[in-house]
């Protein structure tokens, strides 16, 4: 069986905080999406450079969304989890959560959209069934269809531990 949402641990670095000590927002994309890359291959052996000089497709990003809900400081440890949401024929939706170091408090999400694309036609296709199947037994169900619904219920949940 596959894991669903893997995760990884990592410390806030010294140079990728902002003056004041906080994790540059530009950083949060670094931090996550690395964390996303690197749980595909370790978990699902999936690398977007190979598939693409493989099969001459790739997934690239269609929509970014990110909410920075509670600030994460200079040398803080943090997990970091991603899993996809929701999938369509020709696209996925991949949350990544940046969480504290015992998960219980959320300090931001970015849901990537990403559509598997032909490098030689210039359009997007229809992923393989193989994925497709991938796709089918590690998404994992939220309760929120939107990003805003979510990113609500999030910061709901950590006011509740606040």
């Amino acid at each position: 069986m596959k894991v669903k949402e893997p995760e990884s641990k990592y410390r806030v670095r010294f140079a990728d905080c902002d003056p004041i000590g906080h994790l540059s927002n530009l950083r949060y994309f670094d931090y996550m999406l690395n964390a996303r890359e690197d749980h595909c291959l370790d978990n699902y052996q999936l690398d977007n450079f190979e598939q693409s000089k493989k099969t001459g497709c790739l997934w690239v990003a269609l929509q970014n969304q990110i909410a920075y809900i509670k600030e994460v400081r200079y040398n803080k440890d943090i997990i970091i989890t991603s899993k996809i949401v929701k999938y369509t024929d020709r696209t996925n939706t991949v949350e990544v959560l940046m969480l504290n170091k015992d998960k219980s408090l959320t300090h931001a999400v970015l849901w990537v959209t990403l559509i598997y694309f032909n490098l030689s036609t210039r359009k997007s296709e229809v992923q393989p069934q193989n994925f497709l199947d991938l796709f089918q037994e590690i998404c994992v169900s939220i309760p929120e269809n939107l990003f805003e619904e979510r990113v609500e219920s999030l910061r709901k949940q950590n006011k509740k531990i606040s």
